[in-house]
């Protein structure tokens, strides 16, 4: 588990440090108003904990979630464990700032996951809700990310394309965005569409897009591409091949339901010590060459695509063992 970082006052477990973050692997949900299900999520090797005030929990025990929520990120002040982030309303539900309200009452959590966004400009309009609690929480401007739920809805999935120059050169927005991510139930039944998924199990055409889309955009913005939730929890095959797929097309994290989901998760995004030992090796012939644009490495010739390659896998690797390491506590 990745302990969180001391933070301004008004902070609590799992929120943000001054330093960049590490790429977070897994992220699992779980219900706000679940006491017992909130112990056994915080007790995985999760990277992130997101608890949820929206799709598990129904309308009548909104309030109670609320207060749950805010009671649990007070309670866990600087204490080691998972991120904590809380999934709100989405912005046009007339829910979202009651949400974040009454989860700063207990403290700023690390981040907040924007669901069913329909537009930038609901992105823009929950930063700068943020930013007023922020304040008045004396939590460090920009300190609580943003995982935004981008292809929720049609009109949603239409704009995303639209994100990079929308989004790109606001600095506040991208001080806090941490990544995009997307999934399919939500849009399927805002299409009316009867199946996600063909007769061989893969994605129709439609949700392929919403896939893709989000991977583009976050490439774009320079920010993690979440790939979405795996929702049956007997087909353990069918996650490894999302995770395969996943991580060949360049996501770097995945949505969680169920604990058992996380050892696949983090495993499948944590580079091997194969993969850091061939890219230490790129970055090195590169190194023994300065200026070059091409080297010699086993006899064939790779050039500064495989040197940006070989950095990321580099820098994705060090985060997830430097966060290994904090979990253990100092020694």
């Amino acid at each position: 588990m990745n302990e969180p970082a001391a933070r301004a006052p008004g902070a609590v477990a799992g929120t943000a440090a001054s330093a960049a973050p590490a790429l977070l692997r897994s992220w699992l949900f779980v219900p706000g108003d679940s006491e017992r299900k909130q112990e056994k999520a915080l007790a995985t090797e999760a990277d992130a904990v997101i608890l949820d005030l929206e799709d598990s929990v129904s309308p009548d025990r909104l309030a109670a979630a609320r207060e749950r929520v805010s009671r649990l990120l007070g309670a866990r002040q600087r204490t080691p464990g998972p991120q904590l982030w809380v999934r709100v309303n989405a912005p046009a539900s007339g829910e979202m700032r009651a949400d974040l309200d009454a989860v700063f009452a207990g403290g700023a959590p690390y981040g907040v996951v924007l669901p069913k966004v329909c537009a930038a400009a609901e992105i823009a309009e929950a930063a700068r809700y943020l930013d007023m609690l922020e304040t008045q929480v004396g939590s460090a401007s920009w300190s609580t990310r943003l995982l935004v739920i981008a292809t929720e809805t049609a009109r949603g999935l239409l704009a995303l394309p639209g994100y990079p120059a929308a989004l790109g050169n606001t600095r506040a927005i991208m001080a806090r965005l941490a990544g995009l991510t997307w999934g399919v139930e939500d849009l399927g039944a805002d299409l009316g569409a009867l199946a996600r998924h063909d007769a061989a199990g893969e994605l129709t055409f439609t949700f392929q897009l919403a896939r893709s889309s989000c991977l583009l955009a976050a490439a774009a913005l320079g920010v993690q591409p979440i790939d979405g939730v795996h929702t049956d929890l007997r087909d353990a095959h069918g996650l490894q091949r999302e995770l395969a797929n996943a991580r060949r097309d360049g996501f770097s994290g995945k949505l969680a339901i169920h604990p058992d989901q996380i050892a696949p998760i983090n495993a499948a995004f944590t580079p091997t010590a194969a993969e850091r030992e061939h890219a230490e090796r790129v970055v090195a012939a590169f190194a023994a060459a300065p200026g070059a644009g091409v080297v010699s490495l086993d006899g064939r010739m790779i050039d500064r695509p495989h040197l940006l390659q070989a950095q990321r896998l580099l820098a994705a690797a060090h985060g997830n063992l430097s966060g290994a390491q904090r979990a253990k506590g100092p020694t």
